[in-house]
Protein backbone atom coordinates (compact mmCIF):
# COMPACT_ATOMS: atom_id res chain seq x y z
CA UNK A 1 0.00 0.00 0.00
CA UNK A 2 1.29 3.46 -0.84
CA UNK A 3 1.84 5.55 2.25
CA UNK A 4 1.49 9.32 2.52
CA UNK A 5 5.28 9.50 2.82
CA UNK A 6 5.62 7.74 -0.57
CA UNK A 7 3.41 10.40 -2.16
CA UNK A 8 5.27 13.19 -0.44
CA UNK A 9 8.67 11.89 -1.61
CA UNK A 10 7.60 11.12 -5.19
CA UNK A 11 9.73 13.05 -7.73
CA UNK A 12 9.19 13.30 -11.49
CA UNK A 13 11.90 13.55 -14.13
CA UNK A 14 11.95 16.90 -15.89
CA UNK A 15 12.11 17.06 -19.68
CA UNK A 16 13.45 19.83 -21.80
CA UNK A 17 10.23 20.30 -23.76
CA UNK A 18 6.62 19.39 -23.13
CA UNK A 19 7.40 18.71 -19.46
CA UNK A 20 5.00 19.09 -16.62
CA UNK A 21 4.77 22.34 -14.79
CA UNK A 22 6.67 21.50 -11.62
CA UNK A 23 4.62 23.85 -9.47
CA UNK A 24 1.32 22.42 -10.72
CA UNK A 25 2.51 18.85 -10.17
CA UNK A 26 3.77 19.74 -6.68
CA UNK A 27 0.49 21.51 -5.82
CA UNK A 28 -1.53 18.55 -7.06
CA UNK A 29 0.64 16.08 -5.14
CA UNK A 30 0.17 18.21 -2.01
CA UNK A 31 -3.62 18.00 -2.43
CA UNK A 32 -3.48 14.24 -3.08
CA UNK A 33 -1.16 13.80 -0.08
CA UNK A 34 -3.49 15.71 2.21
CA UNK A 35 -6.55 13.69 1.16
CA UNK A 36 -4.61 10.43 1.22
CA UNK A 37 -3.26 11.13 4.72
CA UNK A 38 -6.80 11.83 5.92
CA UNK A 39 -8.12 8.58 4.40
CA UNK A 40 -5.08 6.66 5.67
CA UNK A 41 -5.67 7.91 9.23
CA UNK A 42 -9.38 7.12 9.02
CA UNK A 43 -8.66 3.63 7.70
CA UNK A 44 -6.19 3.05 10.53
CA UNK A 45 -8.74 4.30 13.05
CA UNK A 46 -11.47 2.11 11.61
CA UNK A 47 -9.17 -0.91 11.51
CA UNK A 48 -8.34 -0.36 15.19
CA UNK A 49 -12.02 0.02 15.99
CA UNK A 50 -12.86 -3.23 14.16
CA UNK A 51 -10.08 -5.03 16.06
CA UNK A 52 -11.34 -3.58 19.33
CA UNK A 53 -14.90 -4.63 18.56
CA UNK A 54 -13.73 -8.10 17.55
CA UNK A 55 -11.98 -8.34 20.92
CA UNK A 56 -15.15 -7.21 22.68
CA UNK A 57 -17.18 -9.79 20.76
CA UNK A 58 -14.70 -12.49 21.78
CA UNK A 59 -14.98 -11.31 25.38
CA UNK A 60 -18.78 -11.59 25.26
CA UNK A 61 -18.52 -15.06 23.72
CA UNK A 62 -16.25 -16.05 26.62
CA UNK A 63 -18.83 -14.68 29.03
CA UNK A 64 -21.52 -16.70 27.24
CA UNK A 65 -19.38 -19.86 27.50
CA UNK A 66 -18.73 -19.17 31.16
CA UNK A 67 -22.43 -18.66 31.77
CA UNK A 68 -23.24 -21.88 29.93
CA UNK A 69 -20.65 -23.75 32.03
CA UNK A 70 -22.11 -22.16 35.15
CA UNK A 71 -25.57 -23.27 34.09
CA UNK A 72 -24.37 -26.86 33.60
CA UNK A 73 -22.77 -26.81 37.05
CA UNK A 74 -25.97 -25.38 38.54
CA UNK A 75 -28.02 -28.13 36.91
CA UNK A 76 -25.64 -30.82 38.19
CA UNK A 77 -25.80 -29.40 41.69
CA UNK A 78 -29.57 -29.13 41.49
CA UNK A 79 -29.83 -32.81 40.58
CA UNK A 80 -27.57 -33.83 43.50
CA UNK A 81 -29.63 -31.93 46.04
CA UNK A 82 -32.94 -32.44 44.27
CA UNK A 83 -34.85 -33.76 47.29
CA UNK A 84 -33.53 -31.14 49.70
CA UNK A 85 -33.58 -27.96 47.55
CA UNK A 86 -35.61 -28.62 44.38
CA UNK A 87 -37.41 -25.29 44.45
CA UNK A 88 -34.29 -23.28 45.19
CA UNK A 89 -32.28 -24.98 42.38
CA UNK A 90 -35.05 -24.38 39.82
CA UNK A 91 -35.15 -20.72 40.75
CA UNK A 92 -31.35 -20.31 40.37
CA UNK A 93 -31.40 -22.05 36.97
CA UNK A 94 -34.24 -19.86 35.71
CA UNK A 95 -32.47 -16.68 36.80
CA UNK A 96 -29.17 -17.80 35.27
CA UNK A 97 -30.91 -18.57 31.94
CA UNK A 98 -32.58 -15.17 31.90
CA UNK A 99 -29.32 -13.41 32.64
CA UNK A 100 -27.46 -15.42 30.00
CA UNK A 101 -30.13 -14.73 27.39
CA UNK A 102 -30.19 -11.05 28.25
CA UNK A 103 -26.40 -10.75 28.11
CA UNK A 104 -26.27 -12.65 24.81
CA UNK A 105 -29.12 -10.58 23.37
CA UNK A 106 -27.53 -7.32 24.50
CA UNK A 107 -24.13 -8.40 23.16
CA UNK A 108 -25.56 -9.37 19.79
CA UNK A 109 -27.56 -6.14 19.53
CA UNK A 110 -24.53 -4.07 20.47
CA UNK A 111 -22.28 -5.89 18.00
CA UNK A 112 -24.91 -5.62 15.24
CA UNK A 113 -25.34 -1.89 15.85
CA UNK A 114 -21.60 -1.30 15.87
CA UNK A 115 -21.11 -3.27 12.66
CA UNK A 116 -23.97 -1.36 11.02
CA UNK A 117 -22.35 1.93 12.05
CA UNK A 118 -19.01 0.79 10.65
CA UNK A 119 -20.66 -0.30 7.40
CA UNK A 120 -22.21 3.14 7.05
CA UNK A 121 -18.89 4.84 7.71
CA UNK A 122 -17.11 2.59 5.23
CA UNK A 123 -19.79 3.27 2.59
CA UNK A 124 -19.34 7.02 3.09
CA UNK A 125 -15.56 6.71 2.77
CA UNK A 126 -15.91 4.60 -0.37
CA UNK A 127 -18.20 7.26 -1.88
CA UNK A 128 -15.69 9.98 -0.99
CA UNK A 129 -12.94 7.90 -2.56
CA UNK A 130 -15.00 7.38 -5.73
CA UNK A 131 -15.68 11.13 -5.91
CA UNK A 132 -11.96 11.87 -5.60
CA UNK A 133 -11.23 9.30 -8.26
CA UNK A 134 -13.76 10.94 -10.62
CA UNK A 135 -12.25 14.35 -9.95
CA UNK A 136 -8.81 12.97 -10.73
CA UNK A 137 -10.06 11.44 -14.00
CA UNK A 138 -11.58 14.78 -15.03
CA UNK A 139 -8.38 16.59 -14.16
CA UNK A 140 -6.36 14.01 -16.09
CA UNK A 141 -8.60 14.38 -19.17
CA UNK A 142 -8.25 18.17 -19.02
CA UNK A 143 -4.48 17.89 -18.75
CA UNK A 144 -4.33 15.48 -21.70
CA UNK A 145 -6.49 17.82 -23.76
CA UNK A 146 -4.29 20.76 -22.82
CA UNK A 147 -1.12 18.86 -23.70
CA UNK A 148 -2.58 17.77 -27.03
CA UNK A 149 -3.61 21.34 -27.91
CA UNK A 150 -0.15 22.59 -26.93
CA UNK A 151 1.42 19.93 -29.12
CA UNK A 152 -0.78 21.03 -32.03
CA UNK A 153 0.27 24.66 -31.48
CA UNK A 154 3.93 23.66 -31.51
CA UNK A 155 3.35 21.71 -34.75
CA UNK A 156 1.70 24.77 -36.30
CA UNK A 157 4.61 27.01 -35.20
CA UNK A 158 7.11 24.49 -36.65
CA UNK A 159 5.19 24.40 -39.96
CA UNK A 160 5.25 28.21 -40.20
CA UNK A 161 9.04 28.28 -39.66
Amino acid sequence: MITPLDIENKKFNKQMMNGYNVEEVDNFLDEVLEDYEKNYRELTTMTSKVEELSGNLSHYKNIETTLQNTLVMAQTTAEEVKNVAKQQADQIIDEAKKQAEEIVRNSKNSARKTLDDLDQQINLKEKEFDDLKKQFDIYKAKMESLLMSQAELIKEINKDD
